[in-house]
């Protein structure tokens, strides 16, 4: 039975990541990573499938390897807090209810900004000399 809840949970969060990968608001970073570990719990062949994958994998790697999370994806997530807490506000939220909203979402955002990004792997043609040979 679990393992069914895990597969649902990992499909399902996968669904909202490849959405997230093709629309701009939508955050894909935070669903794949979820869809991950559940599919770590609930099928490793899929696990193993989704981590590989070209474009859905790189973030779940860079994340189990360092923590790391790209420029690209930190953009994104802090543009959809922002257009969160606005919207909220715009439709009208309880100050009480905006405080907790923009403490949550400051708390967040601090936490994906302060996290550091992938080393970029350079190429021969990318570095210069440190000397000329003569």
């Amino acid at each position: 039975m679990m393992r069914w809840l895990w597969l649902l949970l990992g499909g399902l969060s996968l669904v909202a990541g490849a959405a997230g990968a093709v629309l701009p608001l939508l955050p894909a970073t935070p669903f794949l990573l979820l869809s991950a570990f559940a599919f770590s719990r609930g099928s490793p062949r899929i696990e193993a499938w989704l981590i590989g994958h070209s474009v859905l994998g790189p973030p779940i790697r860079n994340w189990r390897q360092g923590g790391t999370i790209s420029r690209r994806a930190k953009h994104t997530a802090l543009a959809v807090m922002a257009v969160t807490f606005v919207g909220s506000w715009l439709l009208g939220v309880g100050a009480t209810v905006l405080a907790i909203q923009f403490l949550a979402l400051a708390g967040a955002g601090f936490f994906v900004a302060t996290r550091p990004e992938p080393q970029r792997i350079r190429s021969d043609a990318d570095r210069t000399p440190t000397h000329e040979p003569r």
